[in-house]
């Protein structure tokens, strides 16, 4: 059984996402910042042998999340903001919408969107069976990454540090409660756009 991996760029003062998120501002207002690392080339903007692909630290990063993620998680409120955007899953493979309504499964040109509606652990549990030895991916929004952390059904967090104040938004890690959540740093890797955290969440 794959991993569950949480992953998400979050600003210097902890926001995942900017205030007033909307189908026209997807991240809300001022957080599409947080995502602009994912556009851009690294140092030198080499290219790949076919002149398209960027190499380089956040590449690398973009292509080994691709490479090792077989089932997504994301929240009702992100698929409702994204899904227009997207056209799409945002990843080529099953993607799981945690929500309070019961729906039929959505079919797009790379994978399903399945709707569950009895909890995390459901989610997960239908995720996991997807994925097979692939990770599963929580990544949006910030609301279902903090509750995926405080039921303990995270593996390892995957931070994109990005170098920007917000100064408001939701934050990732508001209301965990009074638990002690120790972790186990594994990887820090930086770029001129952003520093990629990596760790580990002992069971």
């Amino acid at each position: 059984m794959g991993r569950t991996v949480l992953s998400m760029s979050v600003s210097l003062d902890g926001f995942a996402a900017g205030p007033d998120v909307s189908p026209e501002q997807p991240m809300g207002r001022g957080g599409e910042r947080l995502h602009e690392w994912l556009f851009q080339a690294d140092g030198d903007r080499a290219v790949a042998a076919d002149g398209v692909t960027p190499v380089g630290v956040d590449a690398a990063q973009v292509r080994e999340r691709h490479a090792t993620t077989g089932a997504v998680v994301i929240g009702q409120r992100t698929f409702d903001v994204g899904v227009d955007l997207w056209q799409d899953t945002p990843f080529p493979v099953p993607c799981f919408v945690v929500t309070r309504e019961a729906r039929d499964p959505l079919t797009m040109k790379s994978g399903v969107f399945t709707f569950v509606d009895d909890g995390l652990h459901s989610t997960l549990r239908q995720a996991r069976h997807a994925a097979g030895d692939q990770s599963v991916l929580v990544m949006g929004g910030p609301t279902i990454g903090r509750q995926f952390v405080k039921a303990g059904l995270v593996d390892e967090i995957h931070l994109q540090l990005v170098p920007v104040l917000l100064g408001a938004g939701t934050r990732l890690f508001d209301d965990l409660g009074t638990d002690h959540v120790e972790l186990e740093r594994t990887a820090v890797i930086e770029s001129p756009h952003v520093t990629h955290l990596r760790y580990h969440v002992p069971k």
